[in-house]
């Protein structure tokens, strides 16, 4: 049952304590109220709450002074009453005095409790509520027999005295059960305020950096299941963070590597230029250019890895954003179309005479088509048109670029840098990138650079055509 419980969602659990919460107050109120002429009677050991009725010394006035008393023989009740006035005034305003015949039991004349009257119309009203809630209970009476000068009679004394402790009990039954009902509540939800707090509190623990304090588990609620989750996220945090700094260091102890790697060919590259630079042995002259030429090789090939490791580990930089035409992208594509047909390439350009407002980067989109013209000035056959096709539809500009792929093979090596800086960036302006790639060899296909498991695309052997697909989100 525990187990059950323990597993139940927060508002359900929350419904049962109120359930039982209100059948316990329901059942104490219930014993409570049952009880309460044992309360009534407990509190009249007091002798400030002592009722005339149990009086000894009452009734042994009420004796004394019927023994001097003669009961009228006229069937007049107000003449009775007037010759048994005496017995009559030792009644308290809360005590009603009755005689009846000890025959035949019929009334002979008597006296209505004071409070009772007209006058007194605040307590009559209290009285008869008090008789509806207790069913009749709300009186107390005693009978016995008194002699009289003449004869003997019946006398029946009756008290309301006790009515005046029903409301308070009643109220004091109510106050208790909703005390008891708020008491159980309280206490649950109590409890599981402590559980956020302490939640809140491992939250900005976690906010100061310190993952190693793992968060306490609670029940299979939402709120344990809560207290899981972020017990899993800061160990994955942690783990990330672990991971985060092995991989800076990684990255750190290979770049100090490749930097005194680059003081050696750059040592030798300054010999031989001091030696050019002097005219001694001008035979070897042609040697020694040659000689420069390859540690200046090196020195390209380790400054390029150094670039590439450094992008890895660099933080993302934030674009600087404004309002742009259309029209400066198409600049960009018609400056760098010249700049390849300096190299002997060919261009179609079609360009949308609609242009279109996009929130962008000049800086990145300038850096994403001199870096995708670059790729074409490297990979590209001069042979083959490049091909530039621009649109303006549903609040998207589109910029695709295709070109051929050399027909032999490539001796420069790619990572693909470029192209990630490309998909990076256009990402960091809310843009997408695609890269299609169709050889002579398979089928055409959709390549995500950041997933695209095959080399560089320089590294083809096989002819083909890579179309890079740019999207810009208008505003």
């Amino acid at each position: 049952m525990k187990k059950k419980f323990s597993t139940m969602k927060l508002q359900n659990r929350f419904l049962l304590i109120l359930l039982l919460a209100l059948t316990i107050s329901a059942t104490l109120f219930e014993l409570l109220w049952l009880n309460k002429w044992t309360l009534v009677n407990w509190t009249g050991n007091f002798e400030i709450l002592q009722s005339q009725i149990d009086d000894e010394d009452f009734w042994t006035k009420l004796d004394e002074t019927a023994q001097n008393l003669s009961l009228p023989e006229s069937s007049d009740e107000e003449a009775a009453a007037k010759a048994i006035k005496p017995l009559l005034d030792l009644a308290d305003k809360y005590t009603s005095i009755y005689l009846y015949e000890q025959e035949d039991g019929l009334y002979i004349t008597g006296q209505y409790a004071k409070i009772m009257d007209e006058k007194h119309s605040g307590f009559r009203t209290f009285f008869d509520l008090g008789y509806r809630l207790t069913d009749g209970e709300g009186e107390d009476f005693r009978q016995g027999y008194l002699q009289f000068q003449n004869r003997k009679a019946q006398v029946v004394v009756v008290n309301y005295q006790r009515a005046l402790f029903i409301y308070p009990y009643m109220f004091l039954s109510l106050l208790l059960s909703v005390l008891v009902f708020l008491g159980i509540v309280l206490f649950f939800m109590n409890r599981k305020m402590r559980e956020v707090l302490a939640l809140e509190q491992e939250i900005l623990l976690m906010s100061t950096g310190d993952l190693t304090h793992p968060v306490p588990q609670y029940s299979k609620d939402e709120i344990g299941i809560l207290a899981n989750e972020l017990n899993h996220l800061r160990i994955s945090l942690n783990e990330n963070i672990v991971r985060e700094q092995e991989s800076r260091k990684a990255n750190q102890d290979l770049i100090t590597a490749l930097s005194h790697d680059l003081r050696t060919p750059l040592t030798i590259l300054t010999g031989y230029l001091e030696v050019l630079k002097l005219g001694r042995t001008p035979e070897k002259q042609a040697d020694y250019l040659d000689r420069c030429l390859k540690k200046a090789s090196d020195i390209k090939e380790l400054t390029d890895q150094m670039f590439s490791y450094a992008l890895v580990s660099e933080e993302q930089e934030t674009p600087d954003m404004s309002w742009l035409s259309t029209d400066y992208i198409f600049q960009c594509i018609q400056e760098n179309c010249d700049f390849i047909s300096l190299a002997g390439f060919t261009t179609n350009v079609k360009i949308p005479e609609v242009t279109g407002i996009l929130l962008s980067d000049k800086t990145m989109i300038n850096r994403i088509f001199t870096n995708l013209f670059s790729n074409i000035l490297k990979y590209g056959d001069k042979g083959t048109p490049v091909i530039v096709r621009s649109s303006i539809r549903k609040q998207r500009f589109t910029v695709t670029v295709s070109n051929a792929i050399k027909q032999e093979h490539s001796d420069v090596g790619s990572s693909n840098i470029g192209l990630r800086n490309v998909q990076r960036m256009m990402q960091m302006m809310d843009g997408e990138m695609l890269l299609t790639k169709k050889t002579s060899s398979d089928s055409p296909g959709n390549h995500n650079i950041s997933q695209n498991t095959s080399s560089a695309f320089a590294s083809e052997n096989v002819s083909g055509v890579f179309e890079v697909t740019l999207w810009f989100p208008l505003r």
